[in-house]
């Protein structure tokens, strides 16, 4: 009898006190805006856990990306180095300043920009350089870091899905100057919207603390530094609600616990998929030892856009949900627009046009993994 039961891409999830923490915060401690009880805890939380300077929790990781625009003084015409392979709020947060973003190819192993094709991107206009940790597997920080340090410019690491990947011992989006986290529903630790900014040098620490309290200067005010609350930069509304902050914090209480499930999920669907690689019928994450996942996402990547769109349509009928990822932003409107591409990103079209994400959640079971591959081996007129 066919199984018609859903298997969801992506399914939210409580995993300990996110409803009291929102109870606590509207009955005990009766304060519901930016800026309290539980938004101070997550932060201290984040600052003691990867070791950073400053983490200050904001409504979105779009939103922490725009503050480090703001923070690394973006100007009309300042050209930022990123990745094409990622989503529109990696390029969206600095167009938003004037900035032109420059597209450069990734590796075809990790997926994350190329760090050899880094250097002949730069031109006298570079402001910054922006490498995403797609999958939560690292770009390759150490060059990333010694080109920036050459040419004086910012790095900013988007790390919104790499929460607790590490790079040499130390933690993704605690290298670079800036680094930004996601909490969106589709992470591994999810307070629906959401995101952190982490401030790493320190230089920009003092700014980062205007900008997030809408340009003023509450901080001293609150403080006791100033005896005037008032304007002083530019800013915006970037703290999250309180009831934000209190779902995410009963979340990041379990964040090893969550990490540790879905990576034990990633690791089944590797195994079990491995034989149709052997056969080459499709192409397998580069998780190792090497890059190893926090356990965010499992992709496959079939030979052509026209097998994958079949896969999906095959999937769908079993009732299980799978999704492309990403159009590259060279080639959309936008992309066209704003920035412009450096040499011909092959690599970056090939993988969008193959690469299929599997249904991957912190409460999906081990027989659902088994269901998915089993459809997988299916749609290649295999046995699992």
């Amino acid at each position: 009898m066919k199984d018609f039961t859903q298997v969801p891409f992506n399914k939210p999830f409580i995993v300990g006190k996110e409803l009291y923490n929102i109870a606590q915060a509207v009955i005990k401690n009766g304060h519901l805006s930016g800026d309290g009880k539980f938004t101070r805890s997550c932060q201290n939380w984040i600052e003691k856990t990867l070791l950073c300077n400053k983490a200050m929790l904001t409504h979105s990781c779009t939103a922490a990306l725009e503050m480090a625009a703001i923070l690394s003084d973006i100007k009309p015409g300042d050209e930022i180095i990123m990745p094409s392979f990622t989503f529109v709020s990696t390029a969206n947060a600095f167009v938003l300043r004037g900035g032109v973003p420059v597209f450069v190819d990734i590796r075809e192993d990790t997926l994350n920009i190329n760090e050899k094709l880094i250097e002949e991107a730069v031109t006298k206009k570079t402001k910054a350089i922006v490498p995403v940790h797609y999958a939560g597997v690292p770009a390759s920080m150490a060059d990333i870091i010694n080109i920036a340090k050459h040419y004086k410019v910012f790095v900013i690491e988007d790390a919104a899905q790499a929460l607790m990947g590490t790079y040499k011992g130390k933690y993704l989006g605690t290298i670079g100057d800036l680094g930004t986290l996601s909490f969106h529903e589709t992470k591994n630790v999810i307070s629906g919207e959401g995101g952190a900014l982490l401030v790493n040098n320190e230089n920009l620490l003092e700014r980062s603390e205007i900008i997030w309290q809408k340009g003023t200067n509450r901080k001293k005010f609150i403080e006791g530094k100033t005896d005037k609350y008032t304007w002083v930069d530019i800013g915006s509304s970037y703290l999250p609600s309180e009831l934000v902050s209190a779902f995410l914090y009963a979340q990041i209480e379990h964040t090893e616990k969550i990490n540790a499930q879905r990576y034990r999920l990633v690791k089944k669907y590797y195994s079990m998929l491995q034989p149709l690689e052997q056969k080459n019928y499709i192409k397998l994450p580069c998780f190792s030892k090497k890059y190893e996942s926090n356990g965010h996402l499992f992709y496959i990547l079939t030979k052509s856009a026209e097998e994958r769109f079949k896969l999906i349509q095959f999937l769908d009928k079993q009732n299980i949900m799978a999704v492309f990822h990403y159009i590259p932003l060279h080639s959309s409107p936008a992309g066209k627009k704003f920035g412009r591409p450096v040499g011909d990103l092959k690599v970056t079209d090939s993988i969008s046009q193959r690469l299929l994400r599997l249904p991957l959640y912190y409460e999906m079971n081990p027989e659902e993994v088994e269901r998915v591959v089993s459809s997988i081996y299916k749609f290649y007129g295999e046995s699992p």
